[in-house]
């Protein structure tokens, strides 16, 4: 990459931080760094009612006990309604959005399992009429809006999975833009932010990566650029089972507890995943001088109790 790397740390503030979250930060700032890069740090806060004022302070005061340092930002999720909304009516102008009355329900019971955590929607509002859509607006029904998708593959190389492909169609189907409560989707808004604020270096879960084509996609539309995508193995626990804000075990309170400063967190996180050679305390200045991109593989979960 010949122009400066950008990375980005983008917590959703719904809870504090725990080990995956660490971890996930800790590689994205890692990559950054260690080619003279910059990290922005932006709040994903699209969901305004699980996102907490509280969470939104102690994050950034986790991020820097940690050590892990960002150069511009914050930025907030919350402020940028009318970019995604140019890039939206972009999208509307050229006949490329509908709407969808599908509730939840609906969902689950027509589509088909997507080969990883995603259901394929299977069309069911695509073609309705003007009554039938109406007729479901005069029912009470508050639609959400779906970007068309093609009959099309999608294919890029992630720089720790390798190459991924997906037929749109066969393994998405039409996804989401604008949810029904008004609110624009994940989808839409990460590709928006992610252009403005010069990010190129996406480093993020590998449960991420089946939406990596679907943004790709926008991103084409939207004549916007691609970022490189790294997608890092998963931290389970015992079964198997994933890490999440839920896992109090797993909470940055618990692992200062459990390992008794920041400095031993990110020297056994970095440890265990194989971005350091020991799992010593250090900071991730101190990773510096160890790390290397090719410590990252395509290894699908990483056991990190």
């Amino acid at each position: 990459m010949s122009e400066k790397v950008v990375g980005r740390f983008a917590p959703s503030p719904t809870g504090r931080m725990h080990a995956g979250n660490i971890y996930a930060a800790l590689t994205a700032w890692l990559v950054a760094k260690s080619q003279g890069g910059d990290i922005v740090l932006r709040i994903e806060d699209l969901d305004r009612d699980r996102s907490k004022p509280k969470y939104i302070d102690a994050v950034q005061r986790d991020f820097e006990m940690l050590g892990l340092t960002w150069d511009r930002g914050p930025f907030f999720q919350h402020d940028r309604d009318e970019a995604y909304a140019a890039a939206f009516d972009s999208l509307k102008e050229r006949g490329l959005i509908y709407p969808c009355y599908c509730t939840r329900a609906d969902l689950h019971a027509a589509s088909a399992p997507h080969r990883g955590e995603k259901l394929v929607y299977p069309g069911t509002c695509r073609l309705l009429s003007a009554e039938e859509r109406a007729a479901k607006e005069a029912s009470g029904r508050r639609p959400a809006m779906r970007l068309r998708t093609p009959e099309e593959v999608i294919s890029f190389h992630d720089s720790i999975q390798g190459d991924y492909s997906q037929d749109l169609e066969r393994d998405c189907g039409d996804f989401l833009v604008r949810r029904s409560d008004q609110a624009f989707a994940y989808q839409l808004a990460v590709v928006v932010d992610d252009a403005a604020q010069g990010v190129n270096s996406v480093v993020r879960g590998v449960d991420l990566l089946c939406s990596t084509p679907q943004q790709i996609y926008l991103q084409n539309l939207l004549s916007l650029p691609h970022p490189i995508y790294g997608h890092i193995p998963l931290l389970v626990a015992e079964r198997d089972r994933r890490l999440s804000k839920r896992d109090h075990d797993a909470s940055l309170d618990a692992l200062l507890v459990r390992f008794g400063s920041p400095e031993a967190i990110i020297g056994h996180i970095a440890g265990i995943a194989g971005l350091a050679p020991t799992t010593e305390p250090a900071t991730p200045e101190q990773l510096l001088s160890c790390f290397s991109l090719k410590n990252l593989h395509g290894r699908i979960q990483i056991a990190w109790i």
